[in-house]
C-alpha cells in the first residue's frame, strides 16, 4: 500500500478520496487536479504539488520516495531539474540538508550514486 509520511496525512486523505493510491498516479495529476483535490477540505495545495514533484522523481527516475523526498528539500523539483543538475554542487546541498536534518556529518549519499541518479534523469524520455 501507498503510504505517504504522517505530515502528510490530511493530503493522503483526500488523494484516496480522488482514487489517487499510488506514485504513478500522482505524478500524472495536472495542476487544475491539484487544485480540485485540495479545494476539497483539508489538503494544502502546495503540499500536493511538492507529493506530485516527488512522484515524478520516483516514477520517471525510479528513485525511492526517500530519496526523492531529500532531492525535493535540496531544491531538486523535478526530473528535469535533476538533469541539470551539477552532482558536485548536488553533493553539497545534499550534505547540508543532512547535517541541518540529522546532525550528522557522513553524507549518506556519493558522488557516484548522485551521478547516476542525474543520468537516469537525463536519459528519461521527454514530452
Amino acid at each position: 500500500m501507498w503510504q505517504l509520511p504522517a505530515h502528510f496525512e490530511r493530503e493522503q486523505v483526500q488523494l484516496k478520496a480522488s482514487g489517487i493510491e499510488g506514485w504513478a498516479q500522482m505524478a500524472v495529476l495536472e495542476d487544475a487536479d491539484l487544485r480540485r483535490i485540495g479545494a476539497r477540505g483539508g489538503a494544502s495545495e502546495a503540499r500536493l504539488i511538492k507529493l506530485r514533484g516527488q512522484a515524478r522523481l520516483v516514477v520517471e527516475v525510479d528513485l525511492q520516495p526517500a530519496e526523492a523526498a531529500l532531492l525535493l528539500y535540496a531544491g531538486i523539483a523535478s526530473p528535469k531539474g535533476l538533469a541539470m543538475a551539477d552532482p558536485q554542487q548536488l553533493l553539497v546541498q545534499m550534505g547540508r540538508l543532512q547535517r541541518s536534518l540529522t546532525g550528522r556529518a557522513a553524507p549518506t549519499f556519493d558522488l557516484p550514486t548522485l551521478r547516476s541518479w542525474i543520468k537516469r534523469a537525463q536519459r528519461r524520455p521527454t514530452n
